[in-house]
Order: C-alpha cells, then sequence, then structure tokens
C-alpha cells in the first residue's frame, strides 16, 4: 500500500513538473544560477587552497651550522627536529652543497667567486631546511631548538644561526594573511549561498502560488497533508536534478577556457581540476539541488495547508 502511494506521489510530481511547462522550466532556470554559484565558489576555493599552499610551501626555517660542523651531530639534530609533530619536512644541505649552490648562484659575479677562489678552502657550512605543517607552528620549532632538548644533544656549538627570528614579522603577517582569507572566503560563501537559496525557495513558491486553487480542491476532498505535499516535493527534487546537469554541461566548456588561458594567472589548471573532482562536484551539486528544492517546496506548500 505504501509503494503503491510513493509511486502515485512520484507520478504526480513528473505530472506537476511537465504541466507546468515555461513556469517549471523558469525554477529549473533559477536552481542552476544557484547550483552555478555553489560550483563557483568551489572553483575559487580550490584557486585559494592552491595559492595558500603555495606561499606556506615558500615559507621555512633554516639552521646554519658553523664551519667544519661534525656530521654526526648535525644528523643527531635533524634526526631529533624530525620527531616534532610539528615538522612536515626536513632536507639537509652539506658544507660541499651550500658551496656548489654558492658558485652557481654567483657564476656571473666574478669578483666573488674571484674572492672564493683566492681563500682556498670552503667558507660556508652546511644547513638544514624545516618545513612546518602550518606556519603558526614555526615559532614552536624555533623554541625547541633554544630549549634544553635541543642543546642536550651537544649541538649548541655547532649552531651557528637560525633564520626564524629574522624572517618572524613575514611569517607572522603570511600567517594573518591567510588566516583572514580562510576566513572572508568562508563569509562570502555563506553570503552567496544563503542569496541563492532566498532566490530559489521565492521562486518556487511562485509557481507552488500557481496552484493554490488546486491545493484548497485536495484538502476539501479530504487528501492528507503528504498527498498534498508530496508531488509539489518531488517537483522540487526534479527542478535539483535537471538543474545539476545543466550546470555540469555549463562549466565543463568554461573550465576547459579556464585550463587553457587561465592557468598561468590562476596558478592551477581549472580543467584538470574540473575533470579530477567531477564525481565530488556532482554529488555535492546534486544533492544541494534536490535538497534546496525539496525544502523548498515542503515550505511553500505549508502555507497552504495552514489556512
Amino acid at each position: 500500500m505504501a509503494i503503491t502511494v510513493l509511486k502515485r506521489i512520484i507520478k504526480a510530481g513528473f505530472l506537476n513538473f511537465k504541466r507546468g511547462g515555461v513556469v517549471s522550466w523558469a525554477a529549473v532556470l533559477v536552481v542552476t544560477i544557484t547550483l552555478s554559484v555553489i560550483t563557483l565558489i568551489i572553483l575559487l576555493q580550490a584557486v585559494l587552497h592552491f595559492s595558500l599552499a603555495q606561499i606556506k610551501d615558500k615559507v621555512d626555517v633554516t639552521i646554519y651550522f658553523t664551519v667544519g660542523a661534525g656530521e654526526d651531530k648535525i644528523m643527531a639534530l635533524k634526526s631529533s627536529i624530525e620527531k616534532l609533530p610539528e615538522v612536515s619536512q626536513i632536507s639537509y644541505t652539506s658544507a660541499s652543497e651550500a658551496l656548489k649552490l654558492f658558485r652557481d648562484r654567483h657564476s656571473k659575479d666574478y669578483p666573488t667567486i674571484q674572492a672564493l677562489d683566492e681563500i682556498g678552502e670552503n667558507p660556508l657550512g652546511g644547513y638544514l631546511n624545516v618545513k612546518a605543517k602550518e606556519i603558526g607552528q614555526y615559532e614552536s620549532i624555533a623554541n625547541f631548538l633554544k630549549s634544553g632538548s635541543a642543546l642536550s644533544l651537544d649541538s649548541a656549538s655547532i649552531v651557528d644561526k637560525v633564520n626564524y627570528y629574522q624572517n618572524k614579522l613575514v611569517i607572522d603577517r603570511l600567517n594573518t594573511i591567510i588566516s583572514g582569507a580562510q576566513k572572508l572566503g568562508f563569509l562570502i560563501t555563506l553570503l552567496l549561498v544563503l542569496i541563492s537559496i532566498v532566490i530559489t525557495f521565492n521562486t518556487i513558491r511562485l509557481t507552488i502560488f500557481i496552484s493554490k486553487e488546486e491545493i484548497g480542491v485536495m484538502r476539501l476532498v479530504g487528501a492528507s497533508k503528504m498527498h498534498v505535499r508530496g508531488p509539489f516535493m518531488i517537483e522540487g527534487a526534479i527542478y535539483g536534478a535537471v538543474a545539476t546537469f545543466f550546470t555540469l554541461i555549463l562549466f565543463w566548456p568554461a573550465t576547459a577556457w579556464l585550463g587553457r588561458n587561465m592557468t598561468n594567472f590562476l596558478g592551477i589548471n581549472m580543467y584538470d581540476y574540473y575533470l579530477a573532482n567531477f564525481l565530488n562536484i556532482f554529488a555535492i551539486l546534486l544533492f544541494s539541488g534536490i535538497i534546496l528544492g525539496v525544502i523548498s517546496s515542503f515550505l511553500a506548500v505549508r502555507k497552504y495547508l495552514n489556512k
């Protein structure tokens, strides 16, 4: 019995959508605009996260060692730092590698190279590059290097300097910028989604307003609230499903164009990202569209059921 009733409600929903004609397609268009806003937000969030990741990747703490520092002591300190939960990556550049990099970097600076040759020995020490999982964690790493935990390794004498304190102002500013960008992105996303939901709700309410006399007749003949509300909720779900496919088709060529022409500017190939996350985007849009259509229809019909 319940299955039969459900089939009738679903069939009535499809009939309502078909009978609505232009009004139904207008509702689909509005839902498509809403889902397009959501898709645009997903893509912009990808650009934001990529840009912030690039900034984070360029920040590190460098530990410079004294000339002639023992390799065993350096490796002991490296092993100790690697155990810190804040550390995501650490790399060691030996004194000989540092000299080679210095020569390559100043290959056209003949006075500098000449002075280096006259010295006759390597004036540079090795160094460690340490990357933290989050920018705000560099201070914790720097404090560890100053603490007794690090000094107990008898490494105080081999550390020449740690550049965290010279770069602290820049790191703190980057941390503030990243935190602010994430909060602003969230607020803009929330605002756009709320505006889109309000517009969608009002459009679906208009389509149901046209059927208010039909709802009144159904109530007079004794139809239950579920029998009245059900077809409109199915109709709302159809709006969301159809709008999902339109949105996906719309963004296919749009992201392809962005991938060809804007990759250097955005820093990320939008088309590749769209294809790689297509199933996730599809699921988000389909779920959002159906839920939006169903809830909007539910709330809009309630007004006429309570009369």
